[in-house]
């Protein structure tokens, strides 16, 4: 690892060319692809008056069809439920209160499935429908829990099935498209919970602590046992056999010795995984199915850096669809047909940018001063320098991981001649049960030192001007930029955060109703409001703004429901009480996450001007 981050550092110099801010953050112009159920119709995610919309290929006649034509927000998500249908998810008001639609494959015949007010929904089972019905989540009945329903999406006509009696989180279904799985909690404990058959009550198979990991993927031809992921009796997440019967695991199908297992793809045809990957510093597949492991092969051909992932494929298991992608592709969409092994590119997400003018991202590990084993990506401009001034991005979530791939916000710091540091920080999912739990109630503490070790690992090597470091994050990412300036005040010069969090205490208050079942697992995670009061206050920079000295920048949604604009608007009152010097973006017409085209646009066009005058003596 050392050598190879040493090794990018001593890299021959590429011609430096400046990328204009836009192309890194407009809309891509094909994202989000998926491939119809029979194969004959792709459809992907494409920009309409500066919004992400739905755009319908046929494949054989290449005519393109505009599914939506929405001028809010844009589309949020989408999923084929037949040959004929999509269904999609809008975002109406920037709250972050999602509606369900279905729309045909033509543009005909739009239908607003959840016209409700301030309700939730989640999907059960998104695969391919054999009828005109699909099982969903709604807590229309109580905002704190989800009751399960049978949803018709040509008349929108909704059917209770089951009643939450308050401690179900989730439901499975089996080949046949019956319930026949729950999940339920008691805050830190789950229970996993069988009927034999659809008429049989549910049985206990499986209780275990929300420190362990079991989570069903699907079942198995016999109908009795179901392929899960799990890391229950060891440390790693593996791919398992659990017989339902038996109520006890039988089998371990595949583990990896570095990594949790994180993603599985389950065939349509036999039913069994055709692969399962992992991540270190890079992804890595392993197949199950020889057929399919020529996919792996025909992909390096075409691009010998690249990783690939099978974004789905056709209910005959006969032709998918793959995105090849690497740090410098933020990715190209091919199909590949099993019996002609042929693989035929149908679109890139971002043609504009090209790969000559980006920058390498490579992986490296460093010991902290705990002596803990943690994973870190640095990216290092084309245009070498003596010294790089140093632009840390610390993980918007808590506890999932950041991976080596395509980041708009790393190529464009890049390309302004930062060195951009990121750091997959104690306590993150996909290195192991410890690793995980090394995070606990340690956010703002150790997750926070784990940061300012890896700078100075970077120092040591003698790559980073130590005169010129920032830090910067979205959410969590940007408390964990704030609270760097309050425990480690020395060592950034300039700190900025969009959407980032001040204040633990009202972090844990302001969970939305249906978060309630599992605000006693946060509490051991984060920490609990009155027993570890004194923790949470220390790790809070809402309470620390006389401890901060040096400029920032503050970017907020004003309809943000996670991080209210409110004890934002205080925290910036404070802050210049101080005599701190705050750059203030508030967007009016943007929640947590800024979705509007114009609004990324402006929000990177102030970050840019910020750190250049605050790194780069630039203004």
């Amino acid at each position: 690892m050392l050598f190879t981050l040493l090794s990018a550092c001593k890299r021959a110099e590429k011609e430096y060319v400046k990328i204009p801010l836009e192309d890194f953050f407009r809309n891509p112009e094909k994202s989000r692809m998926q491939l119809s159920p029979n194969g004959e119709f792709v459809s992907y995610v494409k920009n309409y008056k500066n919004r992400a919309n739905i755009f319908c290929e046929n494949l054989s006649t290449g005519i393109v069809t505009q599914l939506t034509f929405d001028t809010t927000r844009g589309i949020s998500n989408y999923v084929w439920v037949n040959n004929k249908q999509l269904l999609y998810l809008l975002d109406v008001d920037g709250n972050e209160t999602f509606h369900l639609f279905s729309i045909n494959n033509d543009g005909k015949n739009k239908v607003d499935l959840t016209p409700f007010d301030n309700i939730q929904m989640n999907f059960i089972d998104i695969a391919p429908q054999k009828d005109d019905e699909i099982y969903i989540c709604l807590n229309k009945r109580n905002p704190e829990i989800f009751d399960l329903y049978k949803l018709n999406y040509n008349t929108g006509a909704l059917k209770m099935v089951d009643e939450n009696p308050g401690n179900i989180t989730e439901w499975s279904v089996d080949l046949d498209g019956q319930i026949r799985l729950a999940v339920s909690t008691d805050g830190v404990n789950e229970k996993v919970l069988y009927k034999k058959t659809t008429s049989s009550p549910y049985k206990e198979v499986l209780t275990i602590n929300f420190k362990e990991t079991f989570y069903p993927l699907s079942f198995t031809k016999d109908g009795h046992s179901i392929y899960a992921l799990s890391n229950i009796n060891r440390d790693k997440v593996a791919l398992v056999v659990f017989d339902l019967d038996l109520a006890k695991e039988t089998k371990i199908i595949y583990q990896a010795i570095d990594a949790d297992i994180n993603d599985v793809f389950i065939s349509y045809t036999s039913h069994m995984p055709i692969y399962a990957s992992y991540r270190a510093g890079r992804l890595k597949t392993h197949f199950f199915d020889h057929t399919l492991e020529n996919i792996e092969q025909v992909a390096k051909k075409i691009d010998a850096n690249s990783n690939f992932s099978i974004i789905n494929n056709t209910t005959d298991d006969k032709k998918y669809l793959l995105k090849l992608y690497s740090d410098k592709n933020s990715g190209r969409y091919f199909t590949y047909n099993v019996e002609t092994e042929e693989m035929k590119e149908i679109g890139k997400t971002s043609p504009w940018l090209k790969e000559e003018n980006l920058a390498e991202t490579n992986s490296f590990e460093f010991k902290t001063r705990d002596g803990l084993t943690v994973q870190a990506y640095l990216t290092l401009p084309n245009e070498k320098q003596d010294k790089y001034p140093l632009l840390v991005i610390a993980h918007q979530h808590l506890w999932q991981r950041t991976n080596w791939s395509f980041n708009p916000e790393v190529q464009f710091f890049a390309n302004r001649g930062y060195a951009v540091l990121r750091v997959n920080h104690r306590g993150v999912e996909g290195f192991g049960k410890n690793f995980h739990e090394a995070g606990f109630k340690e956010i703002g503490a150790k997750m926070q030192d784990d940061y300012t070790d890896a700078v100075y690992y970077l120092i040591k090597k003698g790559i980073v001007d130590t005169a010129r470091i920032g830090i910067y994050g979205m959410s969590f990412g940007g408390y964990f930029a704030l609270n760097g300036l309050v425990r480690d005040s020395g060592l950034y010069k300039c700190a900025a955060s969009y959407s980032g969090f001040t204040n633990l205490f009202s972090y844990l208050k302001e969970f939305p109703p249906y978060y309630n079942q599992f605000i006693e697992m946060m509490y051991e995670m984060i920490g609990n409001p009155e027993t570890d009061a004194d923790h949470l206050k220390e790790c809070s920079p809402a309470f620390h703004t006389d401890k901060m000295k040096s400029p920032i920048f503050i970017a907020h949604g004003e309809k943000d429901r996670r991080s209210s604009v409110e004890e934002i608007n205080l925290f910036v009152k404070n802050l210049k009480n101080e005599k701190v010097r705050v750059n203030y973006l508030l967007v009016p017409d943007e929640g947590h996450v800024f979705r509007k085209e114009e609004n990324k646009i402006n929000l990177y066009r102030e970050l840019e001007m910020f750190f250049d005058e605050n790194l780069m003596n630039r203004k």
